[in-house]
């Protein structure tokens, strides 16, 4: 698939730190608990730390105690792209940024969540990079 913001591998390295590279460019995945924003509070729109597109925003961002920041919906559907994710032996559905091709997570569905959608988009903060509001 092309994409709006496409690099040659070089510069996305150049670009990013190690660890930001490993899950945006990687696919891999931050440890649980340890991510900047999976507690934060702080009102605001959730960006792709790769290119600037707005992802997310903390009107959808919910307490799921799984480790990582949890959304039940993107900002704009045309946000994000979903593929399916057959590694590690299981069938996921993967959530990249559809302006660059950027891995964020993945998303999941009917897990029983108290939320307008019964979805949990599962996304590494290391993926993210928080505007908060203004005021």
């Amino acid at each position: 698939m092309a994409y709006e913001v496409e690099k040659p591998d070089e510069e996305w390295r150049a670009q990013l730190t190690p660890a930001e590279y490993q899950v945006l460019r990687r696919a891999g995945t931050e440890p649980a608990f340890r991510g900047e924003y999976t507690d934060t509070k702080t009102k605001g729109v959730y960006s792709c730390r790769a290119c600037g597109a707005e992802l997310f925003t903390s009107n959808e961002k919910f307490e799921s105690h799984c480790g990582w920041p949890s959304f039940y919906d993107p900002k704009d559907s045309e946000a994000v792209e979903l593929v399916v994710d057959t590694s590690h032996g299981m069938t996921r559905t993967e959530v990249r940024c559809a302006r660059c091709g950027s891995h964020l997570g993945h998303v999941f569905d009917g897990e029983g969540y108290p939320t307008p959608t019964d979805q949990r988009y599962c996304i590494n903060s290391i993926s993210l990079r928080l505007e908060p509001e203004e005021g």
